[in-house]
């Protein structure tokens, strides 16, 4: 029996034709790429507004650890809004 065959609080994630694990794996993705990944799958049948709140909260840990980690010279860093 394969971990994906038994889901733990809920079955949110058996009617997907990838499970969201499977997904971020095979793509070895980090850790908030797939915290995206998860949330977007279930947040009409789970957690609503406050899933999409999360992919937010995930999305700006990535923006602010890609403008940490990319030198001026390389971006403009005049096309980033501003939160």
């Amino acid at each position: 029996m394969s971990a994906t065959d038994h889901q733990v609080a809920g079955d949110h994630y058996k009617k997907l034709k990838i499970q969201p694990i499977e997904y971020i794996l095979a793509n070895e993705m980090q850790f908030c790429e797939g915290a995206i990944i998860k949330y977007i799958s279930r947040w009409r049948d789970k957690g609503g507004i406050e899933d999409l709140r999360k992919i937010k909260h995930f999305c700006d840990f990535l923006i602010e650890n890609e403008v940490k980690e990319t030198p001026p010279s390389t971006m403009d860093e005049r096309r980033l809004p501003r939160a």
